[in-house]
């Protein structure tokens, strides 16, 4: 079952009064971190939609293999309004999405593994009874989504759409903590000093240097998706000369071609990953996922009792 991560970073901060996504939580951002543990739970498709001060969330966060969408409207529209930016892109690429407003950054990847171990259609998590975030929704349920008229929110809408939420028991408390004034950030901060050290995996691939790491297999990822090299680095903020020279780059390194190219008549040319390439791509994958598995197991043997 194919589980995607959607963050909605398009609002203006106003009760704030600061940019929220860039504040730090420790050592990185608040942005950062909700993506950091979306990744660390296993998710690889991740959508962020911007905004307010677009251009540079999508900079700082061009290293993290994100697709971004943007929210044009930002200033004259809801969040409600850019969850479905993010659920009409998403509706034939996944099985399941995991929703958040970027401004909720303690929730830990156990409770997102939690609560990808269910079955229900719609589901958060709750502590004590008392529901958060992220939420997970069944792609079954887009449609319905996206046709309500938003009236209350995302939270209307999904009283509507015909399923009973599911409120799955955790007790990270991480779940309620939000951003929203600079009292809330205070409360982040003070929260997250109590959080528990957890392993980070990043996998790269290298002879002499890296040849395919994280941020080449979400290019691969795009151009299979899009069909259009230009288009997969537009949504990476990647710039289209730097994904050609990592794609030349890795055919090198792998002696065979792993994007075919077309040449481009009225309607432009395509790209789109060989055999070669979407076998490599499949077994990054899966190779990443096994070695975050035991890396959980070992982190336990090693520092459980530490931590």
């Amino acid at each position: 079952m194919t589980t995607a991560a959607l963050i909605v970073a398009a609002g203006m901060s106003s009760r704030m009064g600061d940019f929220k996504p860039m504040l730090n939580i420790g050592s990185i951002s608040i942005a950062q971190r909700v993506v950091a543990t979306f990744r660390q739970a296993g998710v690889e498709k991740i959508v962020m939609i911007t905004g307010f001060h677009a251009t540079m969330l999508e900079r700082h966060l061009s290293d993290n293999g994100i697709v971004f969408l943007r929210n044009e409207h930002y200033e004259t529209t809801q969040m409600f309004d850019s969850v479905c930016i993010g659920l009409r892109y998403l509706k034939d690429k996944c099985d399941r999405v995991l929703f958040t407003p970027v401004d909720i950054p303690l929730f830990t990847a156990s409770t997102v593994h939690t609560l990808m171990k269910t079955d229900a259609e719609l589901a958060c998590p709750a502590v004590g009874g008392e529901p958060g975030h992220p939420t997970l929704i069944a792609s079954a349920l887009f449609d319905r989504i996206l046709k309500d008229p938003g009236d209350q929110g995302l939270r209307g809408a999904l009283e509507r759409c015909g399923t009973e939420i599911f409120l799955v028991p955790v007790s990270d408390r991480g779940i309620l903590h939000d951003a929203d004034t600079p009292e809330d950030y205070r409360a982040l901060l003070k929260y997250h000093n109590e959080q528990l050290v957890r392993p980070m995996i990043q996998v790269s691939l290298a002879r002499e240097k890296v040849f395919f790491d994280s941020r080449a297999a979400m290019l691969f990822r795009l151009i299979n998706e899009t069909q259009s090299v230009r288009t997969a680095c537009q949504r990476m903020q990647m710039s289209y000369s730097s994904g050609w020279n990592t794609i030349r780059t890795l055919e090198g390194q792998m002696s065979r071609t792993l994007v075919r190219r077309s040449q481009g008549g009225a309607g432009g040319g395509k790209s789109s990953l060989t055999e070669d390439g979407q076998r490599l791509l499949s077994r990054y994958d899966a190779y990443s996922a096994a070695l975050r598995e035991e890396a959980k197991k070992r982190f336990e043997e090693f520092f459980g009792d530490l931590f």
